[in-house]
């Protein structure tokens, strides 16, 4: 803190409020209600001014936000045309090999759902493997 001189300035308060001063200037460490109401103030001047940067930092902040969420966006939307181009190749490739009837294709869609609810969407090639083995 500067070497400033203290002033003196009329300060009209209530009595509860001088009473409320009294009670709890020790509590917060201050030597007097005097420096009680000066840190008062200087929090109070703080808020008004941080009031004034949110106005500011906000929107920054909000399009930062934006900005992130479009971008990792776009990189799962890539991530999944990748992985749907490659189930579409493991597909075809199964189709030309193996003629399934569709009795048999509806039920594979129903133990592939069952197993994908069970398993939360991790797909381990060797569990198929071994799935298929038994």
């Amino acid at each position: 803190m500067s070497k400033e001189t203290k002033i003196r300035i009329p300060l009209w308060i209530y009595p509860s409020t001088e009473e409320k001063i009294n009670q709890n200037f020790r509590a917060d460490n201050c030597k007097s209600p005097s420096e009680f109401i000066e840190n008062a103030i200087k929090f109070y001047l703080g808020y008004l001014s941080e009031e004034e940067n949110i106005n500011y930092i906000s929107p920054m902040i909000t399009e930062t936000v934006k900005a992130q969420i479009k971008g990792t966006e776009q990189r799962l939307a890539r991530l999944l045309f990748k992985i749907a181009v490659e189930l579409g190749k493991l597909s075809h490739m199964t189709a030309a090999m193996n003629d399934v009837d569709e009795e048999t294709l509806k039920s594979l869609h129903a133990m592939c759902v069952t197993e994908v609810r069970k398993i939360n969407g991790i797909i381990d090639y060797e569990d198929a493997v071994e799935y298929q083995r038994e």
